[in-house]
């Protein structure tokens, strides 16, 4: 049985989570690969190494002097290294750093040097032996991942070390150029390295205890949850939830393989266990909400609209034309709603309708800014009776109206569209009816 385990920012931003850390790992000998991200920060005014070196290369590009803020980078990890109490010099990366700095290698060298610097100090730390992700993650030509080939050379890597640190955030191209993945991309790494060795379980460990019910920002001290699946959680990140990327998710997903988040201050609580599926019952009837401002609904009123083959095609067209992505369409028998996002629609918006007209010739179009969707999600509303009349009733309660409800077709989610002046408060509303009363 083998276990991977990444650690977030924050789990690594000092000498004392570092310990945190590695007091985890040697607690189960099945944690037999980590994945460290760049140091994060130590306190709220504190800024991310990552970010600084951002900074610091921006000074490259300018062809200023960098050497300041560099050695302002060597000094995060000096007192990281002091105070792990480690014989070990980061000195002559640093030099070689300055030099590839000076020789411009590009953003994606200096961003990635935070999580390669970090994973020396934690193989360092855990007497593992260190692989440099440029020499198994793989981008081709054109930055794109290569995923055959990662999975190839890592898995057989990976076959001949029996403990190893492989850095998060990066990899290389064919000519050696390194090449991130978008932010959160330790999270990702993890998730390759899960499918390179088979392994029985992806822990990713953090800050928070686990997947959050609603936004903490929102609602005070949110309920956790205990299991949910990869196509809730889609649900829930597509819809806004900060959990994890995507592109974290794919290739674990792919393999059958769990994510387990968990958090570095408390490794006694369970956490969320992401699963592809499973046959616990939630808690409650709601597995998750979330959601997002910032929407424009377009109407279209058409008679007979349903009978008109190609109307919805014409509809869309209009949006394609001037490149305008949808976000939802609740439809009827004579209306169709697109829902898109307001700051990309309100320079084009007259564009649109008269491209709607010209394609579709409605009978009338009407435009209505300002609003939220709200995304309920659970497996437990399939087997669950009046789910939308809760929903309907917990709003109507809190005096909030509803601009429209759309229930998926896999009956595994809701979607409501409120004004952004009631966004917050239809989530107090909805969580306060299906959990809070429950507790």
């Amino acid at each position: 049985m083998i276990k991977i385990v990444k650690f977030g920012g924050s789990s690594l931003a000092s000498a004392e989570q570092f310990a945190k850390a590695g007091k985890i790992i040697h607690a189960d000998k099945e944690r037999r690969y980590v994945v460290p991200s760049a140091p994060g920060k130590r306190n709220a005014r504190d800024t991310k190494v990552t970010d600084m070196l951002y900074a610091c290369y921006e000074l490259v590009e300018a062809d200023e002097d960098f050497r300041i803020p560099l050695m302002k980078i060597k000094d995060r990890y000096d007192t990281i290294i002091n105070g792990l109490n480690l014989r070990l010099s980061l000195e002559e990366e640093f030099k070689k750093i300055s030099r590839n700095f000076k020789q411009k290698a590009g953003a994606g060298y200096a961003a990635s040097r935070g999580e390669y610097l970090n994973g020396i100090v934690m193989a360092n730390y855990l007497n593992y032996e260190f692989i440099d992700a440029a020499e198994v993650v793989f981008f081709d030509e054109n930055g794109v991942f290569d995923e055959e080939q990662t999975n190839k050379v890592l898995a057989e890597r990976l076959g001949k070390v029996e403990r190893a640190v492989i850095p998060g955030f990066y990899g290389a191209g064919p000519d050696g150029t390194i090449h991130t993945f978008s932010r959160g991309g330790s999270d990702i790494t993890g998730s390759i390295v899960a499918r390179a060795v088979r392994a029985s379980c992806y822990e990713n460990w953090t800050d928070v205890s686990g997947v959050l019910i609603a936004d903490p920002k929102i609602i005070s001290d949110p309920q956790p949850i205990k299991t949910i699946t990869y196509r809730e959680l889609r649900e829930l990140s597509y819809m806004g939830a900060s959990v994890l990327h995507e592109d974290a998710i794919f290739p674990v997903r792919k393999a059958g393989i769990p994510i387990n988040i968990r958090n570095t201050n408390a490794p006694e609580d369970e956490g969320t266990w992401i699963v592809e599926s499973t046959c616990h019952s939630s808690k409650y009837t709601i597995t998750g909400i979330a959601g997002k401002k910032g929407f424009v609904s377009v109407n279209i009123d058409k008679d007979m609209m349903n009978t008109e083959v190609g109307f919805g095609r014409k509809v869309l067209s209009a949006f394609e034309e001037n490149g305008i992505s949808f976000e939802h369409i609740p439809s009827g028998i004579d209306t169709m709603t697109v829902f898109v996002h307001q700051p990309e629609f309100e320079g084009k918006e007259q564009a649109v309708i008269s491209a709607i007209h010209r394609l579709a010739e409605p009978d009338s179009i009407e435009l209505e800014g300002d609003l939220a969707l709200v995304a309920v999600v659970g497996r437990g509303m399939k087997s669950t009776r009046g789910t939308a009349g809760r929903i309907f009733s917990a709003l109507a309660h809190a005096n909030i109206n509803v601009k429209m409800i759309d229930q998926g077709s896999s009956e595994l989610n809701v979607i409501i569209g409120v004004s952004n002046a009631d966004f917050e408060n239809a989530i107090r509303a909805i969580y306060d009816i299906f959990v809070e009363t429950q507790l």
